[in-house]
This record gives C-alpha cells, sequence and structure tokens, in this order.
C-alpha cells in the first residue's frame, strides 16, 4: 500500500517544511512526503528559523516552496493543513481536495487548536511550534506504522 501525504501552511516556508522532515525522518514503508502553501511564492528558501530547528534535529531539508495547487492535491492521498482556515480555503480552490483534507491537530486527536505560525517571530517561537508538529507527527506516523 502506497500513501501520498501533503502538509499544507500559507507559504510553506514554516510549518509545512517542518512538519514534511519531522515525517519524513519516521521512514515509514510506502509513505511519501510533500509540502506546499496556499499562498506559496514558488522556490522560496525555507525560513530562517526553521531550516535551523530541521539540521539541529538532523533532519533533511525540504525543496523550495511550493503551491498548493491541483497537481499537488491530485498527488496526494492526504491532505494535513496547520489550520482549520487552510482546510476551507484549499477546498475552496481545488474541489478534489475535500474529503482528503484535514487540519493535523483534528486528524491525529490533538485537539481543534491550529498550529501557530511562527512567521515573523522568535527562535523561541519556532521552537514551540516545531515541538507542537513533532507531537502531532509522532501520533501520526504511530497510526501509520499501525495501519499500513
Amino acid at each position: 500500500m502506497r500513501l501520498n501525504i501533503l502538509f499544507v501552511c500559507t507559504g510553506n516556508t514554516c510549518r509545512s517544511p517542518m512538519a514534511e522532515a519531522i515525517l519524513k525522518a519516521e521512514q515509514i514503508s510506502g509513505v511519501s512526503v510533500r509540502s506546499a502553501g496556499i499562498s506559496a511564492f514558488p522556490g522560496s528558501p525555507v525560513s530562517g528559523h526553521s531550516a535551523t530547528l530541521i539540521r539541529e534535529a538532523g533532519l533533511e531539508e525540504p525543496a523550495p516552496s511550493s503551491p498548493a495547487d491541483r497537481e499537488a492535491v491530485e498527488w496526494a492521498d492526504l491532505i494535513l493543513t496547520m489550520t482549520d482556515a487552510h482546510k476551507r480555503m484549499l477546498e475552496r480552490s481545488v474541489r478534489e481536495a475535500a474529503g482528503k483534507t484535514f487540519p493535523l491537530n483534528a486528524y491525529t486527536g490533538m485537539g481543534d487548536g491550529d498550529i501557530a505560525d511562527p512567521f515573523g517571530g522568535s527562535m523561541e517561537d519556532y521552537r514551540q511550534t516545531y515541538e507542537e508538529l513533532r507531537k502531532a507527527i509522532s501520533l501520526l506516523a504511530d497510526s501509520l506504522r499501525r495501519n499500513m
């Protein structure tokens, strides 16, 4: 069985690249991971603080940003957004996203809250977001291992 997972945030430079790197490091057989942004400027680098945290954890840095467009949605079997608003925006802009798009925290049982956007914040803001992502993705990885 194969499963393509797409993480989506706003610009694809902070949260979704960290989520992508964290899940890729789990090396779950049959799972492919990408990330994209609702308002991504294609080719933008991962933010400096996100890149630092990814490197500190010894993870592989994701590719530059890409948009959450029809191609990305069609590639994905499961789309996990950082906020409920991202889910709604994506489903409005790409009809095929409906039924396979969920906020990450809700999908993993972490509650209905959004993953905080650290954009423009301090290293500590980014670290808090990274830790929130790490916890949610640990639950996701456990579930994937049980069900793949």
